[in-house]
């Protein structure tokens, strides 16, 4: 069976310069595809009630979020956001420069905690908790009613009477 040839020329070199530009150019934003190029979109993962610092490209003006109840974005200076997980899901990330031409795309990962929550299922209804070192109740999306709106009750009772109110 022949090999197959290896075909050089100056217009390979070229395709092959180009792609390996774009291939960079994704790598400077740090995890948010480009608009335009012909790469996968990129994924940003942050879990709720945490934050979580992204840099867009520096021209970005106005920064859109898809489903705003899943993440919200602040935009500081020089295309550095704030992305922070508000609930479960996943949603979109566009980034327009003051022309209105999208510079970047991303999709955004909310995920739930990683870290030291406990979940005690009693029945159907759920309670969690957070176990940093001792366990103290600690509300999440998808916890019993009454508990989620005991728990929520006493830490702003506690929140007003820290503040005066």
């Amino acid at each position: 069976m022949p090999r197959p040839r290896l075909v050089r020329s100056a217009a390979f070199a070229a395709a092959f310069a180009a792609l390996l530009a774009a291939g960079a150019a994704q790598l400077v934003l740090t995890g948010v595809a480009v608009a335009n190029e012909p790469m996968p979109q990129s994924v940003v993962s942050v879990s709720v009630d945490n934050a979580k610092v992204i840099r867009l490209p520096e021209k970005t003006a106005t920064v859109i979020v898809g489903n705003p109840l899943i993440a919200d974005i602040t935009l500081q200076r020089n295309g550095v956001v704030v992305l922070t997980g508000k609930s479960f899901g996943s949603t979109n990330l566009i980034a327009l420069d003051n022309k209105g031409t999208m510079l970047a795309e991303s999709t955004i990962s909310v995920q739930a905690p990683q870290a030291s929550i406990i979940t005690v299922q009693r029945g159907l209804d759920r309670e969690s908790y957070s176990c940093t070192p001792n366990c103290q109740p600690s509300v999440q999306l998808g916890d019993a009613q009454k508990y989620f709106a005991d728990t929520s009750a006493q830490a702003e009772q506690r929140r007003s009477m820290a503040t005066g109110k």
